[in-house]
């Protein structure tokens, strides 16, 4: 996983996705077609 101060989608296939955890937002990039595509921002 790659960790990001900007991430960016790289294919068709990924998704942005945001968790919650502690009152602190983290973006998530996962990618089912290539998973070397997944990203974490912070």
């Amino acid at each position: 996983m790659k960790v990001r101060a900007s991430i960016k989608k790289m294919c068709k296939h990924c998704k942005v996705v945001s968790r919650t955890k502690r009152n602190k937002k983290t973006l998530f990039i996962i990618c089912k077609d290539d998973p070397r595509h997944k990203q974490r921002q912070g």
